[in-house]
Protein backbone atom coordinates (compact mmCIF):
# COMPACT_ATOMS: atom_id res chain seq x y z
CA UNK A 1 0.00 0.00 0.00
CA UNK A 2 1.47 3.46 -1.18
CA UNK A 3 1.86 6.38 1.79
CA UNK A 4 0.37 9.03 0.98
CA UNK A 5 1.22 10.44 3.92
CA UNK A 6 3.26 14.12 4.06
CA UNK A 7 4.79 13.36 7.29
CA UNK A 8 5.76 9.92 8.75
CA UNK A 9 3.04 8.47 11.59
CA UNK A 10 4.53 8.40 15.03
CA UNK A 11 3.65 5.65 17.87
CA UNK A 12 3.47 7.15 21.00
CA UNK A 13 1.69 7.33 24.63
CA UNK A 14 0.14 10.43 24.72
CA UNK A 15 -3.04 11.31 26.52
CA UNK A 16 -5.21 13.85 24.20
CA UNK A 17 -8.89 15.71 25.28
CA UNK A 18 -11.56 16.46 23.21
CA UNK A 19 -13.67 19.26 23.48
CA UNK A 20 -16.13 20.10 20.42
CA UNK A 21 -16.30 23.15 18.35
CA UNK A 22 -19.38 24.31 17.06
CA UNK A 23 -20.39 27.08 13.99
CA UNK A 24 -20.44 29.69 16.19
CA UNK A 25 -17.10 28.77 17.26
CA UNK A 26 -18.32 28.17 21.10
CA UNK A 27 -17.09 24.85 23.16
CA UNK A 28 -19.66 22.93 23.84
CA UNK A 29 -18.13 20.53 26.93
CA UNK A 30 -18.01 17.05 25.43
CA UNK A 31 -14.81 15.98 26.38
CA UNK A 32 -14.03 12.54 24.92
CA UNK A 33 -11.50 9.85 25.69
CA UNK A 34 -9.30 8.61 23.37
CA UNK A 35 -6.79 6.44 22.65
CA UNK A 36 -3.86 7.61 19.84
CA UNK A 37 -2.98 5.16 17.33
CA UNK A 38 -0.62 7.53 15.68
CA UNK A 39 0.67 11.31 15.49
CA UNK A 40 2.65 13.40 13.15
CA UNK A 41 2.62 16.94 12.67
CA UNK A 42 0.17 16.84 9.84
CA UNK A 43 -2.87 14.82 11.70
CA UNK A 44 -3.82 12.21 14.20
CA UNK A 45 -5.40 8.46 14.43
CA UNK A 46 -7.43 7.64 17.11
CA UNK A 47 -9.76 4.75 18.12
CA UNK A 48 -13.06 5.72 20.49
CA UNK A 49 -16.13 4.59 22.02
CA UNK A 50 -17.48 8.03 21.44
CA UNK A 51 -19.25 8.36 17.72
CA UNK A 52 -18.29 11.59 16.56
CA UNK A 53 -18.98 12.77 13.28
CA UNK A 54 -16.92 13.25 10.23
CA UNK A 55 -16.62 17.33 8.91
CA UNK A 56 -16.58 18.30 12.73
CA UNK A 57 -13.91 20.11 14.61
CA UNK A 58 -12.41 19.67 18.52
CA UNK A 59 -10.25 21.93 19.98
CA UNK A 60 -7.50 18.74 21.07
CA UNK A 61 -5.39 19.00 24.50
CA UNK A 62 -2.48 16.85 23.90
CA UNK A 63 -0.12 15.79 26.59
CA UNK A 64 3.13 14.50 24.62
CA UNK A 65 6.04 12.54 26.05
CA UNK A 66 7.69 14.89 27.57
CA UNK A 67 4.29 15.81 29.72
CA UNK A 68 3.73 18.98 27.92
CA UNK A 69 0.44 19.78 26.28
CA UNK A 70 0.27 20.79 22.43
CA UNK A 71 -2.81 22.68 21.68
CA UNK A 72 -4.59 22.06 18.21
CA UNK A 73 -7.79 22.04 15.92
CA UNK A 74 -8.51 18.67 14.85
CA UNK A 75 -10.91 18.13 12.30
CA UNK A 76 -12.70 14.52 12.02
CA UNK A 77 -12.03 13.13 8.50
CA UNK A 78 -12.60 9.71 8.68
CA UNK A 79 -14.68 7.35 10.55
CA UNK A 80 -14.90 3.18 10.33
CA UNK A 81 -16.67 0.95 12.89
CA UNK A 82 -14.84 -1.47 14.68
CA UNK A 83 -15.84 -4.25 17.09
CA UNK A 84 -15.58 -1.92 20.29
CA UNK A 85 -16.22 1.60 18.80
CA UNK A 86 -14.55 3.60 16.31
CA UNK A 87 -11.29 4.43 14.43
CA UNK A 88 -10.87 7.47 13.22
CA UNK A 89 -8.32 10.13 11.38
CA UNK A 90 -8.29 14.02 12.21
CA UNK A 91 -6.26 16.40 10.10
CA UNK A 92 -4.44 19.22 12.46
CA UNK A 93 -5.79 22.53 11.27
CA UNK A 94 -4.76 24.94 13.81
CA UNK A 95 -1.29 24.16 15.43
CA UNK A 96 1.39 26.68 16.21
CA UNK A 97 4.57 25.82 14.76
CA UNK A 98 6.06 25.22 17.82
CA UNK A 99 3.94 22.79 18.70
CA UNK A 100 4.45 20.71 15.24
CA UNK A 101 8.20 20.99 15.76
CA UNK A 102 7.88 19.03 19.45
CA UNK A 103 6.18 16.27 17.23
CA UNK A 104 8.66 15.97 14.49
CA UNK A 105 11.43 16.07 17.13
CA UNK A 106 10.30 13.46 18.98
CA UNK A 107 10.68 11.44 15.64
CA UNK A 108 13.76 12.27 15.22
CA UNK A 109 14.37 10.56 18.35
CA UNK A 110 12.30 7.90 17.58
CA UNK A 111 13.96 7.34 14.15
CA UNK A 112 17.25 6.72 15.60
Amino acid sequence: MEEKRKHKRLDLDVNVQLERLDEAGITTLKYVHVDVTDISRSGIGFKSKAALETGTYYDAKIQIWTKEVVDAVVEIVRRTQTEDGYSYGGVFIGMTDTDALKIDIYQIFNDL
